[in-house]
């Protein structure tokens, strides 16, 4: 699929084998997801762009470089979260904005609560996690709402990804890029994923 890409390191598919374990309890589960997206960011940030600046050694004057755009994370609510705290090792600079939705259980349509992001999106590189790419719903919402306050580069960050949810979000945004670490095969009846990893934020929270 265009704009699709799927992290193969070994390590983050090492993690993602834990995270689906139905095994893995809260606490197990929270850590290993931690350690998958700081590895996630790496894959993730490759293209950055930087600008070089000059540097004093111990020794004597360089060049160095920095991020030539701000950075903004925003996690959907509540699953993202679980993200963050990997990209912001790697991001230590990021601004976090954060995104309410749910999903409602009849209609399967994202219904908003809450929506709190940093000023100028419009010059930052922003990133837009949740663990889970179902139908597509939230997270084509999510970047609706963050193109009408400004954001005009947008990247998606997720861990495993429905073949629906990533049809929808290209139909909406064909320019955005997502990244996951696997294209599962399909929606069961109720809009889960499989095979998946059961609901994350449940299973991040220990609220099974």
């Amino acid at each position: 699929m265009k704009n699709l890409t799927i992290l193969h390191h070994p390590l983050v598919q090492r993690d993602l084998t834990l995270l689906r374990d139905k095994r893995t309890p809260s606490n197990q589960f929270r850590s290993v997801l931690r350690r998958a997206s700081t590895l996630m960011a790496i894959e993730v940030t490759r293209d950055l762009p930087l600008k070089s600046t000059i540097v004093a050694t111990p020794l004597a004057k360089t060049t160095g470089y920095v991020l030539s755009r701000p950075v903004v994370l925003v996690p959907i609510l509540r699953a993202g979260l679980g993200l963050v705290g990997g990209f912001v090792e790697v991001l230590p600079d990021a601004r976090v904005g954060h995104i309410g939705l749910y999903r409602d259980e009849q209609s399967l349509k994202p219904v908003d609560y809450y929506f709190k992001v940093p000023k100028n999106l419009r010059e930052a590189m922003v990133f837009l996690l949740d663990p889970m790419l179902a139908t597509g719903g939230s997270l084509a919402a999510a970047i609706t709402y963050l193109k009408k306050r400004g954001a005009k580069t947008l990247v998606c960050v997720t861990l495993v990804a429905a073949p629906e949810g990533i049809r929808r979000v290209h139909k909406e945004h064909p320019e955005v890029p997502i990244f996951t670490c696997s294209l599962d095969k399909r929606l069961n009846s109720k809009g889960y994923i499989l095979p998946g990893l059961g609901d994350a934020g449940d299973r991040i929270f220990g609220t099974e």
